[in-house]
């Protein structure tokens, strides 16, 4: 067995690692960089080395760093975690050829399964179903554009090196390819440092479905049954589940059968994740259900899977990377029960899903459910990788009581002052096709409008508030929490002010001791607010210009499409800003011409820079 293990990783995956390794006696070793000395997962670590700035370019992506960091320590394995260098052939390679143990799949699979184009080619030979679709080597805009004329409107434009949701547009008419294609190849390019793009008939009524397999280095692989992973937004997963609802026993059987071949194909050694897409329009289908890729890796929803087998994956990646053989053969893995899991994001949905980054000064996660997290209160969400604070994953006898159970945990989850998508989880959750079971990757697309605004407040919660603010500062939980000043004068009545600017109008206890705290903070249903005493009578309050165009967060401008004196339209794209690893389009509030323009293509931004400014037509023509 491996006794030394670095952790090629951060945050919550690191973390999660650490957790199995550390139970079975193996000591651990943990990479940071600049932004992440003081991060969790490098505390939980028996040892950690420093590999470098900020970015992930010149860190937890340089694998001579890493590699270098397991020599240091006197690692005997390194272990990728997922993202990152984890489906690198080249640093897998690399591993193996300085002496190390490499806890994933040969270089060989990786290689083989890393371009969607050549693997979708390679399972048709395996006679596994893939979808229609171009991988042709020709990338002429103009052939490409020809090629999905064929196959026929909607379609969708992948990376063949993607991953994670990036370098995927849906096109949905003939006029819109040639704009998608280009921000595809311009995002997979920064991303994977490969522009080549297969085009793919869409599916109108997809689900995601996926199968959990596993292979060792005596010739042996079964598969740990299907996750339904429909619950995406802009191809990202949002929740996922597992078994999946509607699976009847016939069609798993095909399915799972269909992904152990697809394994078999690659001589698959470890965890790894066979991705399907599903026309259930009528029903799952095995007549119905198409390859799309494989992910040789461990998968972020790998939790779902282990909640309903009672299998440590972890553990068998690092027994199988020790060279024994599968701990259970295929006859002795059964579903028990039904699990969830939520990935819970600094991000603020009300604003486009726009990542909100700063400091966790409240941070209460659910007691009630398995939190997996990389994060603790006082920590920080930073602006240079992935948002996540934790994954709530929940296990009942049945998909009513998993439901019932993750919904709890949401509610009981408190993040503060930075912004998180727990409320949009938690009214997802309610939603009736998903209760009901009948989802498809399009759901939160079509009525995610109705499910990222808070409901209206309740005279409960606001009665609950002015009770807060009239005690004193000490007895409030969150003056003790998160230390409020006392600096308003008792008085009968009140008007509160929440942290959207609303007003609101309350009856104000007699205050018996001090005087009404600062601030009240309320979670509902996943929900945050701040209350505060308001102090402008009248005066309101001063923001921005109605049309300043602000940098949401730091990040490089990569296009302009407007001028300065130019008119524009309500919507139209102005500029797009790439930060946290993903592009984020700038559009105009309203009809109007650009009176200022602070931007050019490759400038770095801060938060809050006014990059553009927008005059009303009206204005204009007064």
């Amino acid at each position: 067995m491996i006794q030394s293990l670095l952790i090629a990783n951060r945050g919550e995956i690191a973390c999660r690692i650490i957790l199995t390794a550390r139970a079975m006696g193996i000591r651990t070793i943990a990479v940071y960089s600049d932004a992440d000395a003081k991060a969790l997962h490098v505390r939980s670590a028996d040892e950690a080395v420093h590999i470098g700035p900020s970015a992930a370019r010149e860190s937890y992506l340089v694998g001579e760093k890493i590699i270098a960091a397991a020599k240091a320590t006197g690692a005997e394995a390194i272990h990728p975690g997922y993202g990152f260098l984890s489906e690198n052939a080249e640093f897998a390679q690399a591993v193996i050829d300085a002496g190390l143990v490499w806890v994933g799949p040969k270089p060989a699979s990786i290689t083989a399964m890393g371009l969607k184009d050549a693997a979708k080619k390679l399972m048709a030979e395996a006679g596994v179903p893939v979808t229609p679709g171009y991988m042709g080597e020709n990338q002429d805009p103009g052939i490409l554009a020809m090629h999905a004329g064929e196959i026929g409107y909607p379609v969708l434009i992948k990376a063949v090196a993607g991953g994670g949701g990036k370098g995927m547009r849906l096109v949905e008419r003939e006029e819109d390819f040639a704009d998608a294609l280009a921000s595809c190849q311009r995002e997979a390019s920064a991303s994977f440092g490969n522009a080549h793009v297969l085009i793919e008939k869409y599916i109108q009524r997809p689900r995601h479905i996926e199968v959990q397999v596993f292979g060792d280095s005596h010739g042996n692989i079964v598969h740990l049954f299907e996750r339904d992973c429909s619950l995406q937004r802009r191809h990202q997963k949002v929740i996922e589940e597992a078994p999946a609802p509607g699976m009847d026993e016939a069609t798993r059987a095909d399915l799972c059968a269909a992904a152990v071949r697809a394994a078999k194909a690659v001589d698959y050694v470890g965890a790894g994740t066979i991705e399907f897409i599903a026309d259930a329009s009528e029903g799952l289908r095995a007549d119905r259900i198409w390859f799309m890729e494989m992910n040789t890796r461990l998968q972020v929803e790998h939790p779902v899977t282990e909640e309903i087998t009672g299998v440590d994956l972890v553990e068998w990646q690092l027994r199988v990377a020790s060279g024994e053989a599968l701990p259970k053969r295929q006859d002795q893995l059964s579903i028990s029960g039904w699990a969830m899991e939520a990935r819970l994001y600094a991000e603020d949905p009300a604003k486009g899903f726009l990542p909100s980054i700063g400091r966790l000064e409240h941070l209460v996660l659910a007691e009630s459910v398995r939190i997996d997290t990389g994060v603790e209160q006082g920590g920080e969400v930073s602006p240079f990788y992935d948002p996540m604070i934790s994954k709530l994953i929940a296990h009942g006898a049945t998909r009513a009581e998993a439901i019932a159970r993750i919904e709890d945990g949401i509610d009981n989850s408190e993040v503060w002052p930075v912004r998180t998508n727990a409320g949009f989880l938690g009214l997802l959750l309610q939603h009736p096709d998903f209760v009901s079971g009948d989802v498809d990757t399009g759901l939160i697309g079509r009525d995610g409008d109705d499910l990222v605004h808070p409901p209206e407040v309740e005279a409960e919660e606001l009665a609950e508030v002015a009770a807060l603010l009239a005690a004193s500062p000490g007895d409030g939980p969150w003056s003790a929490a998160l230390g409020f000043r006392a600096n308003a004068a008792p008085r009968a009545t009140a008007r509160l002010r929440d942290d959207s600017g609303a007003l609101f109008e309350v009856e104000l206890a007699e205050v018996e001791n001090g005087t009404p705290a600062r601030e009240v903070l309320a979670f509902t249903g996943g929900f945050a607010r701040a209350y505060m005493l308001d102090r402008h009578d009248g005066g309101g309050h001063h923001g921005a210009h109605d049309g300043d165009i602000l940098s949401p967060m730091p990040g490089r401008i990569i296009a302009v499409e407007v001028t300065e004196g130019q008119a524009v339209t309500k919507g139209q794209k102005l500029l797009t800003l790439e930060a946290m690893k993903m592009e984020h389009s700038l559009t105009a509030p309203f009809d109007g011409v650009v009176a200022e323009l602070n931007a050019e293509p490759g400038a770095q931004v801060q938060v809050e820079a006014l990059l553009a400014r927008i005059e009303a037509a009206e204005k204009e023509a007064a």
